[in-house]
């Protein structure tokens, strides 16, 4: 599982579109640097003969059957090389039921298979402190399951932070003063996890 046909156009010096699917950790809420900026900068010091045009489409507050609403104008219009798909905070904030998330997760990257011929790339988001991490975790278990099932990749954001921290990092770093949006180093931390696969 794996983005190889992106890697090839990058290292060929090929223009990439990237279309960016998710809520506010996607739109970067109130960072002058979201993770989409920060992957863009390293996309292009790895591959510097390249074009890299990226499509924000995070908007705060969305859940996974927003985006598969918005999925079409959004996402599929863009017939992007590839897609990132980023949700389960809002979700599991709100209580939405595991089954419906996990199950308009997997719509999504069909219809994306189906409509286009991007590849796609799942994404967990943010680590969170304990006392709201149990809650989250099994919406990232969705996550994987998915990936599995759909033999794609995922970013394990969550699992890149808390190897950081676990080095030393302090987790206060890295969100804002709600403990759940990132702060500009988180998402540079994002960023990264993004591009272990890339």
């Amino acid at each position: 599982m794996n983005i190889q046909k992106t890697i090839q156009k990058l290292a060929a010096g090929q223009t990439i579109t990237i279309a960016a699917l998710g809520d506010s950790l996607t739109y970067g809420w109130m960072v002058k640097k979201g993770y989409l900026d920060f992957l863009r900068q390293m996309l292009t010091a790895k591959y510097p003969g390249s074009i890299i045009k990226i499509i924000n489409r995070g908007i705060p507050g969305d859940t996974a059957e927003g985006g598969l609403l918005r999925l079409h104008a959004h996402v599929i219009k863009t017939n992007p090389d590839l897609t990132l798909i980023q949700f389960a905070l809002n979700d599991a904030f709100s209580g939405y039921p595991l089954v419906e998330f996990q199950n308009n997760i997997m719509e999504i990257v069909k219809k994306i298979k189906k409509y286009t011929l991007s590849e796609i790339l799942l994404m967990t988001s943010s680590a969170l402190d304990e006392r709201e991490k149990h809650t989250v975790e099994h919406y990232y278990n969705c996550l994987k399951f998915v990936a599995e099932k759909e033999s794609v990749p995922v970013a394990l954001v969550h699992e890149y932070w808390e190897a950081k921290i676990s080095g030393g990092t302090q987790f206060s770093l890295l969100v804002q003063e709600d403990r759940v949006h990132p702060t500009e180093e988180g998402y540079r931390l994002m960023a990264e996890a993004v591009m272990e696969l890339v």
